[in-house]
């Protein structure tokens, strides 16, 4: 039995303590918080002990869940790697990119897990669509969220577009050469909207975009491939594939002969693909898989080398937007 702690109980972490509550395999042991109060309401809902002190938590339990404010992570990821527990940790991995490779290096040292909350590696639908997706050519993706306070504390790309950078790195299997940037900072100290032009090794593009200050939400990502173009929509939850016809030449050439009986529809073929079948949110099957891999000794699906090359991308991208705004 895998006994686990969850550091954070805020709105997201709470959810977190809801569902290891439910995973078979695990016993969740306690909870921190800072937020005494706080701590003592979400322990009284889920019938879970509080701590009043995170080393005491981490002495009694094989795995921590780091859910709080990134600039915490990795202070409190140190301290648990160094008292030998594995780690989860909300995205992105850490602050800085150094922090990062010290976290990584302490976990080698040790043999322990580092799994990195990427959660949209864990979206049925992009379960579904994954095996479909082979060497695409361009990507496009538009994350759009009104403002809100939670994760103001960095910028855009870090709180927003990391999700998306994470998603591409995971199709695109070669190497970053070339990052456009631009964005601005209108609400806080940090930027709030920001796009990012990414070339790699192998002649693939990704255009992605970030932004916290949209009227409405909007989270998609295209992927253009030679044999198809796959639309997934994580707002409304579908996927659209658009494939050539079957007979798609011929039909080509009878229109080209200006032939009359030529039905356009049949040129191309739209799919819907259907992911009702995966009954569990993203969350769940996120922290599912945790268990189970710090269970069986398997390699977390976004471990910690997957994280900070998430950062490390994230990361360039920021300094590339703050090389042009100390120019302007």
């Amino acid at each position: 039995m895998l006994k686990i702690g969850v550091v954070g109980v805020g709105h997201l972490g709470q959810h977190h303590v809801r569902i290891f509550k439910g995973i078979p395999g695990c016993k969740l042991v306690g909870i921190y918080d800072k937020n005494e109060q706080r701590a003592a309401e979400i322990a009284d809902k889920y019938e879970v002990k509080v701590y009043s002190e995170y080393e005491k938590l981490l002495n009694d339990v094989d795995a921590i869940d780091i859910v709080v404010t990134t600039s915490y992570h990795y202070k409190l990821a140190k301290t648990a790697l160094e008292k030998s527990k594995h780690v989860f940790i909300e995205k992105p991995i850490t602050s800085t990119l150094d922090e990062a490779k010290e976290l990584l290096i302490i976990a080698k040292e040790k043999n322990l897990e580092i799994q990195v909350g990427h959660i949209e590696r864990f979206n049925p639908i992009v379960i579904k669509v994954a095996p479909r997706i082979e060497n695409p050519r361009f990507i496009e993706a538009h994350r759009l969220a009104p403002f809100s306070p939670r994760g103001s504390d960095v910028s855009v790309v870090l709180d927003l577009m990391i999700h998306d950078i994470d998603l591409i790195l995971s199709f695109v299997k070669s190497t970053v050469t070339d990052i456009r940037a631009t964005g601005v900072r209108i609400l806080t100290p940090s930027i709030d909207i920001a796009n990012a032009r990414l070339e790699f090794a192998n002649g693939t593009t990704a255009n992605v975009t970030a932004s916290r200050i949209s009227t409405k939400r909007e989270r998609k990502i295209r992927f253009f491939q030679s044999d198809a173009y796959l639309s997934l929509d994580f707002h409304n939850k579908n996927v659209t594939i658009l494939k050539r016809g079957k007979d798609f030449d011929k039909l080509l050439q009878d229109l080209l002969l200006n032939k009359n009986n030529v039905n356009t529809d049949d040129l191309v073929d739209l799919q819907e693909l259907d992911a009702s079948d995966i009954k569990k949110d993203a969350l769940t099957l996120e922290l599912e898989s945790f268990v189970d891999c710090i269970s069986s000794g398997k390699k977390p699906t976004v471990d910690g080398k997957a994280g900070t090359e998430a950062l490390k991308i994230a990361s360039e991208i920021s300094n590339e937007i703050k090389i042009k705004d100390s120019t302007m």
